[in-house]
């Protein structure tokens, strides 16, 4: 198993600057953020130009991450394939489409999308559109030798009430995910508010998935006797401000890091984890980013076997 990140948290810096950083903080792996470049968005990056990406292009990236002793575990493109508008869910899909096209070209393994959903539909009307949505896609993948990983963030602020956004979020939606031949992009600190255990989660679906993200989450109870599951109701300008929850870096929060890495070694698992690094605290600024990663690092470095 390695350890590495997802460039998202460094929207600023190149790839090759970030590729440094990574090699000198022991890190082994990039999972590399390639959503399109439209301007500041929260969580995105583009660090690798999915739609215009060419032969030299590849060659480039190989050769820059191996001079660092890096490797690509993946292309990350997080976005909503079932929009509600038909253009935008087009060009989501299309770009997926992209990032395959990259991942092969680069011989990375996996690309990694959300489910996503129209919020003006039920949860089944939803599957039903992803099936035919995803279908296309994953031919696609499976002729290109890439695998469509999907991560099962609950994206709650993509609805206007803050239910799930994005159709991943459990055990019982990953069996339906998996009948359609993709797979897990695994992220534990999702499913703790979610009120699932992640270790118990995990241990039946390792060997659907390809590849695993480290966030962690601190929950704090006494807020969520006030707002309830579903968070804040009367006052939430924030559509992602859940108000009794924030994500962390490993070590800092609820997850049993020890146990999860152990759950993953025993079922087989041996690709790469991922950091994600979206911690409110350890955020703001480069320096504070590189902290937070350097934290992670510290805390998962020694759970991994050499």
């Amino acid at each position: 198993m390695k350890l590495g990140f997802l460039t998202s948290c460094l929207p600023d810096r190149s790839l090759a600057e970030i590729a440094a950083w990574a090699s000198s903080a022991g890190y082994e792996a990039l999972e590399v953020a390639a959503w399109p470049d439209r301007g500041q968005r929260p969580f995105t990056a583009t660090h690798l130009a999915a739609e215009t990406f060419t032969h030299k292009d590849a060659e480039y990236v190989t050769t820059l991450l191996a001079g660092h002793g890096l490797t690509m575990s993946s292309i990350a493109f997080y976005d909503n394939n079932l929009h509600p508008d038909p253009m935008e869910r087009a060009a989501v899909n299309a770009h997926v489409r992209a990032c395959i096209d990259a991942a092969a070209l680069l011989g990375v393994g996996t690309v990694g999308t959300f489910i996503g959903r129209d919020p003006s539909k039920t949860v089944v009307e939803n599957l039903r559109e992803a099936e035919t949505a995803f279908a296309p896609l994953v031919d696609h993948a499976g002729e290109k030798g890439v695998k469509l990983i999907i991560e099962n963030c609950v994206m709650e602020g993509w609805h206007p009430d803050g239910y799930p956004g994005n159709l991943a979020y459990s055990p019982e939606l990953w069996e339906w995910m998996f009948s359609l031949g993709l797979y897990l992009n695994f992220d534990p600190s999702h499913l703790v508010w979610m009120g699932i255990d992640p270790i118990a989660a995990v241990k039946p679906y390792i060997d659907r998935i390809p590849h695993a993200q480290a966030k962690d989450i601190e929950v704090f109870a006494d807020r969520r006797t006030r707002y309830g599951y579903l968070g804040k109701a009367v006052a939430r300008p924030d559509p992602w401000d859940v108000g009794w929850w924030r994500y962390r870096v490993p070590g800092l929060g609820e997850v049993d890091w020890r146990r999860l890495v152990d759950a993953l070694y025993e079922g087989g698992f041996d690709g790469v984890l991922s950091v994600e690094h979206e911690d409110p605290v350890w955020g703001g600024t480069e320096d504070r980013v590189r902290t937070g990663l350097e934290v992670a690092y510290s805390t998962l470095r020694p759970l991994l076997v050499a």
